[in-house]
């Protein structure tokens, strides 16, 4: 098995643009994904977007030469602790790469990030039937998120806008 390297990702830098958007579209995808591709017109404007987003912070994997894991993550608040916090917004090892230890240096960049930052969490999102991932942010030493117990544990809701 050949190494990886993880590096910050630099979207003025052509080969990383490319991993973004190709890892990206891969991800879409699959199940825990949504199952689709992403749009072309999308897919051809995220870097710029995502450049122009000060809060924005990414890491790519790549094995010789090629895109092997990506993370994209986004600065945020925590009113409760007056602090930021680092949400991470997509993740994913490439399938012909993974359990090499890749999402774990990809998380290891956003913690080392998030510290340096002086964030008081790092937050995410998972499918529950995604239990691979599940079992992996565990590992990593994330938790379910619950206030109270007696109220039950965060969930994650969205209202699209098209």
């Amino acid at each position: 098995m050949p190494p990886f390297t993880v590096h910050a990702l630099d979207l003025s830098n052509p080969a990383h643009r490319d991993a973004l958007t190709l890892l990206l579209d891969e991800y879409a995808r699959t199940p825990e994904g949504g199952a689709e591709a992403l749009a072309p017109a999308v897919l051809a404007a995220l870097p710029d977007a995502l450049a122009a987003r000060p809060h924005y912070a990414g890491w790519v994997a790549f094995i010789d030469g090629r895109p092997a894991g990506l993370v994209n993550c986004f600065e945020g608040f925590s009113t409760f602790r007056g602090k930021p916090l680092m949400n991470v917004h997509d993740i994913i090892v490439s399938a012909p790469f993974r359990r090499r230890g890749i999402g774990r240096a990809l998380l290891d960049a956003v913690e080392h990030e998030a510290r340096r930052r002086g964030c008081c969490k790092i937050t995410l999102e998972v499918l529950e039937g995604n239990t691979g991932a599940v079992a992996a942010y565990l590992q990593h030493g994330f938790a379910p998120y619950a206030l109270d117990p007696a109220m039950g544990r965060a969930q994650f809701f969205e209202k699209k806008f098209y």
